[in-house]
């Protein structure tokens, strides 16, 4: 690097850590003339940096802000403040951010040198969110999987089911997702040849390959997720029609209960897996909206059970 390349990629440094240089600090920080920061402001605007000038008291450069975001140059322990800030925000449990920071955290991770990134592990190790959700996600699994479902590389992973066995499975990832304050894969299960959601939290290793895969047709992820989580987990499943538009249904039912697609515009069909049907007629009871049981028959009657046990004030028989 040259040192008038490594010289214009410090003044950008600089013109992004605080809103306005004048000439001379800008020249004394660089430890050159203020004619050389001339022309290197210069150089900087050829490239697209919209570096602004003002005159008179309280003036100098500042960057202004452009059409596209800027590449950020970073010293090392900015870098490391940034990767950290991000791991921590991907954790958070704050809705909709969670995979946005894994986006961005993503992309940084790909360009940090060994040293900063091993700073970033040993400061990430020490740190926790709390009330962030059920744990047991390590951020290098977040990150390999992110990063192959980014660059199309097959993975392998190492996955404890439900029943304690555990395998490895060969995958296509597709997309990391965070669900309810836990993380999911999506991905094609290349044995299975089929669609699959793994829980991060019952992976005990995961590694890219270096096969690249073509990308297939994928369904709807967000509600094939959903339907995966809510129905294909349990043993019992009910379907009922609830007398309300869908739209007005579907806030009050999590990803992990179950999925709701409209009927008509003034009802729709709402599906419920669970471990038995008291539990379903106990989480209708809560909604307080009015249904019609479609399937199985054996819900009506778990439905009239919770009403008379209603009507008799809580007490049994």
């Amino acid at each position: 690097m040259s040192d008038v390349t490594r010289r214009a990629l410090r003044l950008l440094s600089l013109l992004q850590s605080r809103s306005v240089w004048t000439g001379p600090e800008l020249a004394d920080e660089l430890g050159v003339t203020t004619r050389s920061v001339r022309r290197d402001i210069d150089r900087l605007r050829e490239l697209g940096y919209p570096v602004l000038a003002s005159n008179g008291h309280g003036g100098g450069y500042q960057l202004g802000a452009g059409k596209a975001l800027p590449p950020l140059v970073l010293e090392g322990q900015e870098a490391v403040a940034v990767a950290v800030g991000l791991r921590l925000a991907a954790g958070s449990g704050i809705d909709g951010l969670e995979e946005q920071a894994l986006r961005a955290l993503t992309a940084i991770d790909r360009i940090l040198p060994p040293t900063v990134r091993t700073e970033v592990a040993a400061v990430s190790d020490v740190l926790d969110v709390l009330d962030s959700g059920p744990g047991g996600v390590t951020s290098p699994t977040l990150l390999t999987l992110a990063r192959a479902a980014r660059e199309n590389l097959e993975a392998r992973i190492d996955y404890e089911r439900r029943d304690g066995e555990r395998m490895t499975r060969r995958v296509e990832p597709y997309r990391v997702l965070s669900v309810s304050h836990r993380w999911y894969l999506f991905a094609w299960d290349l044995d299975r040849e089929d669609w699959r959601t793994f829980r991060l939290d019952r992976m005990h290793a995961a590694r890219t390959t270096t096969f690249r895969f073509p990308r297939r047709p994928t369904p709807d992820i967000a509600a094939h997720v959903r339907e995966s989580l809510s129905l294909g987990a349990y043993q019992t499943q009910a379907r009922v029609r609830v007398l309300r538009p869908a739209e007005e249904v579907a806030p009050h039912i999590p990803a992990m209960v179950g999925t709701v697609a409209a009927d008509d515009p003034d009802s729709c069909i709402l599906r419920i897996g669970a471990w038995d049907l008291r539990w379903v007629a106990a989480h209708l009871a809560y909604l307080d909206l009015p249904v019609e049981v479609l399937d199985p028959p054996e819900l009506a009657a778990e439905i009239e059970n919770i009403a008379q046990w209603a009507g008799r004030g809580g007490r049994g028989r």
